[in-house]
């Protein structure tokens, strides 16, 4: 009897993705499972899922770390592809990992190119592609997700480096200007837990916010984005700024009422 071929696990991390979390789903309905690991959505994201056929796993967000590595947790596949909602698996990467999975895979991990789109149009630059993130295609066992509430790094369990897939899958990362915001303000909450007590000033967060808007305007070529890059760079702005100010606040414990000064007043012995 031939071998059978080795399963595939998919999972998706969602929060209120119901305008997304379809076309992420639909785009690997290849796969032998698909979990998708929700944190109590309230607009329909769950029905859509498992309308779909997906298994959906309610999991309280403790930062995306911890989501990561409790989502390849309900895994069963011998190997895992990570999706984020915002993101789709293209057929050029569906027939490559299923060829990698069939027999082909030189090693235990693989990072994947991200081709974004923002705006209307394939962001080129501005340190938008391949814009990897952590190794999305893995054997179960291989690899885990460092416990940063967000950017989470990754560690590798069986030893060796990830390789690359040829092929990208496409991104969509906000809808609208408002999404921009909107994740600013959440990844700057988030981000705001990384920075040492003690480490943030405001002066620091604007000298930190102004290199970002440099380093991606200019420096990783934003201007040829057009419009969007310039967008693009300001809300890494943005989200550096208030990072670092949000820490700060923290740390100055505005929500303590200002001391009154002592006054000593001389009695007469």
């Amino acid at each position: 009897m031939p071998a059978l071929r080795p399963r595939i696990s998919v999972y998706v991390i969602a929060f209120n993705e119901a305008e997304k979390i379809r076309d992420a789903v639909s785009s690997v309905l290849w796969a032998d499972e698909i979990i998708v690991a929700d944190s109590h959505s309230t607009d329909g994201t769950v029905e859509i899922a498992e309308g779909l056929g997906a298994r959906v796993v309610q999991i309280d967000f403790q930062g995306f770390g911890d989501l990561r590595n409790r989502a390849i947790a309900q895994c069963r596949g011998d190997w895992i592809f990570s999706l984020d909602a915002d993101e789709r698996c293209t057929p050029e990467v569906r027939d490559e990992v299923l060829a990698l999975v069939d027999g082909a895979a030189r090693h235990d991990a693989y990072w994947v190119p991200r081709r974004n789109y923002f705006m209307g149009r394939w962001i080129r630059h501005s340190g938008w592609y391949p814009n990897f993130r952590q190794p999305q295609l893995f054997r179960r066992g291989a690899m885990r997700y460092t416990m940063e509430p967000v950017h989470e790094g990754y560690e590798m369990l069986s030893g060796g480096q990830p390789g690359v897939l040829r092929h990208a899958i496409s991104q969509f990362p906000f809808r609208n200007l408002d999404e921009v915001m909107r994740k600013a303000n959440r990844y700057s909450t988030l981000g705001a837990a990384k920075v040492r007590p003690g480490r943030a000033s405001m002066s620091r967060a604007l000298v930190s916010a102004t290199w970002a808007f440099v380093k991606h305007l200019v420096f990783k070529r934003g201007l040829l984005d057009g419009w969007a890059g310039f967008i693009i760079a300001f809300a890494y702005f943005e989200q550096t700024f208030y990072r670092y100010a949000k820490r700060w606040e923290q740390d100055m414990d505005f929500q303590r009422p200002p001391q009154a000064p002592v006054r000593r007043t001389d009695r007469p012995a």
